[in-house]
């Protein structure tokens, strides 16, 4: 990972943490020595929704492991007093916060919980799918957001990230999901503008296909994807996008986490750099440069 990424000191707040990307990014901080709160539902193990491993006990324990500090913190984001109690907590136990990574997300529990899944048009999806998604995702990341606002101002700046993905570009089904990739990326670029005079910078990142525990678990569906990132990559990426002094040059922009990866001289634990997907999802090149 770049030698740059030195979080020592550092506190951040990860949610969507108990697996999936959020787990990735939660290490990827404690990796490079911040303090992180790893914030998810699932405290107990074999009792995530989604049928699938992991717990934020366990994902705390791997950030000490690596050399962070590692807190777990059972929230479901969708609880508003839960948050504003979450950065209250974080206020009270450090006095400050640096990174905020929104990364919860709902409405995936179908592809493993069960559910018979319909790959057809939006009007043969359920309707909770729309509130799945958009309830986790992107009100969850806006209240968070809004909350811990004020205590990374206080500290004198810091770094919002929110996860999101090409669907905020391009056309992914369903439509719930291309809507609410649309809106946290436009979370994050209006909140830019509110946070940029005070030295917080937001950003919203597109990882690649990552080797989550519910893509592991669904890998038949991408056998013909060979470009593959995995969830420390991220982890690493954003550590480095935290770790960067001049991070508000960023701020209010969408990017792509391999191409964030390369800027920073980024690997992931195999020591290999995924290629970005622009070329082959929008069909325009990897501009040169961050």
């Amino acid at each position: 990972m770049s030698a740059s990424a030195d979080l020592r000191g550092r506190v951040a707040v990860v949610t969507g943490a108990s697996r999936g990307v959020g787990r990735g990014i939660a290490r990827g901080l404690g990796e490079a020595g911040a303090t992180v709160y790893v914030v998810g539902r699932t405290t107990v193990e074999g009792t995530s929704a989604a049928r699938l491993p992991g717990n934020v006990g366990a994902t705390a324990q791997e950030v000490t492991a690596l050399g962070g500090t590692g807190i777990a913190v059972g929230c479901d984001v969708t609880d508003d007093a839960a948050l504003a109690a979450l950065v209250e907590r974080v206020r009270a136990e450090q006095g400050r916060l640096d990174v905020l990574v929104n990364s919860a997300w709902g409405g995936y529990e179908r592809f493993t919980d069960g559910t018979p899944f319909n790959p057809g048009p939006f009007w043969e999806q359920p309707l909770g799918l729309w509130d799945a998604m958009h309830r986790t995702g992107v009100r969850s990341a806006y209240a968070a957001t809004a909350l811990a606002a004020p205590l990374m101002i206080s500290g004198g700046g810091g770094l919002v990230v929110v996860v999101s993905s090409f669907a905020g570009q391009v056309v992914v089904p369903p439509v719930p999901y291309g809507v609410a990739h649309a809106a946290l990326d436009r979370l994050a670029r209006d909140a830019a503008e509110d946070l940029r005079p005070h030295g917080v910078a937001a950003v919203s990142l597109y990882p690649g296909l990552v080797l989550t525990e519910s893509v592991v678990a669904n890998l038949e569906h991408f056998a013909t994807e060979t470009n593959r990132e995995t969830p420390l990559f991220v982890g690493r990426t954003v550590a480095a996008l935290a770790a960067d002094p001049d991070v508000l040059r960023l701020s209010g922009r969408w990017l792509v986490v391999a191409e964030a990866a390369a800027a920073y001289g980024v690997t992931d634990e195999h020591d290999h750099r995924p290629a970005s997907n622009r070329p082959s999802i929008l069909g325009s090149p990897v501009p040169p440069e961050l």
